[in-house]
């Protein structure tokens, strides 16, 4: 019985996609003469779980649009993107907060032309604020925050918190620092649902049913946010911007720079490592006037010095 119950396991994942149905049907009548009475529900359970991941792997799941649970353009009107995912138009519009479509005027780097609406309009409020998410389901999910700074053209001038559901998942948060100006940026949070409780980072509270969204208002101007949408599934399924390339010279020095870390504790000693971190610029730097020519400085004291002899031989002169 146990050969032939293996025996169908295989076959059954060597079923090509378009008749998987009636020949699975056919394989599982088989299997109910195989085994006794009792078994046949786990078996029944074992093959539909076996389908379904099979299913899933050849793309038979749902895709990254029907895995989105929720979406919107916050600040903005309903769109759907370049993955299918449709986003709906803000539900704070009127209620709490203030939209602005001032980005709307700048191309967003990172970001495919259809999608920079995404990242061209934002919703932001002069105290903290957020979206409430309803979660019918256990499981794992992601949430996806996507920002871009339109406004400021420097670092320290809008910095906020993001928490979920009370748990900081963000903190301090300064897009222009993170990506420069007019550039997209995603922040995106893992967290699963199971039994009652809802786990983020490594913290754990009771779970509701809401998932609360809030951005927190900081020292540096108000909080904001241009679009977000919580989905079902891991890391891995997250669509990636497109490459920054001082993003990617900042992860290799922060990557080796965690590499030293583990080799120091590994070796008992501590990395004490202090080499800066690659921070993404907006444009070339201003250069500085006064570093290319120190004459300049060494003017006044010339001047002052020849006026001083002059009138020294002057009085020689007179006398």
């Amino acid at each position: 019985m146990l050969a032939n119950y293996l025996l169908l396991m295989h076959s059954l994942t060597q079923l090509p996609w378009a008749n998987w149905c009636v020949s699975a049907c056919t394989k599982l009548c088989m299997a109910m003469r195989w085994v006794k009475v009792p078994l046949v529900p786990g078996l029944v359970m074992a093959v539909l779980s076996l389908l379904a991941e099979h299913c899933w792997a050849d793309g038979g799941g749902p895709n990254l649009a029907e895995r989105v649970i929720w979406a919107v353009n916050a600040g903005g009107e309903a769109h759907t993107d370049m993955h299918g995912i449709h986003f709906k138009k803000d539900p704070l519009e009127g209620k709490l907060g203030k939209a602005s479509d001032y980005g709307v005027r700048l191309p967003i780097l990172r970001s495919s032309p259809e999608d920079q609406v995404l990242y061209q309009t934002e919703r932001y409020n002069e105290d903290t604020f957020g979206y409430e998410v309803p979660i019918r389901e256990e499981g794992d999910y992601i949430l996806v925050m996507k920002y871009a700074e339109v406004y400021f053209a420097q670092s320290q001038q809008k910095v906020f918190d993001v928490r979920l559901n009370d748990h900081v998942v963000v903190k301090d948060l300064d897009i222009f620092e993170r990506v420069g100006h007019s550039t997209a940026h995603d922040e995106i949070v893992p967290f699963s649902i199971r039994r009652g409780k809802l786990s983020v980072q490594g913290e754990v509270s009771t779970f509701n049913g809401k998932l609360t969204v809030e951005f927190v208002k900081g020292y540096y101007d108000n909080p904001k946010v241009c679009a977000l949408y919580v989905m079902k599934g891991t890391l891995d399924d997250v669509p990636k911007l497109q490459p920054h390339p001082g993003l990617e010279k900042r992860e290799e020095l922060e990557e080796e720079e965690e590499e030293e870390t583990e080799v120091g504790e590994e070796g008992g000693k501590k990395s004490t490592s202090t080499a800066p971190k690659y921070k993404v610029q907006s444009g070339p730097r201003t250069p500085n006037p006064y570093a290319a020519d120190n004459s300049s400085l060494m003017f006044p004291i010339l001047v002052a010095f020849g006026v001083a002899w002059s009138e020294g031989n002057a009085d020689r002169l007179l006398c």
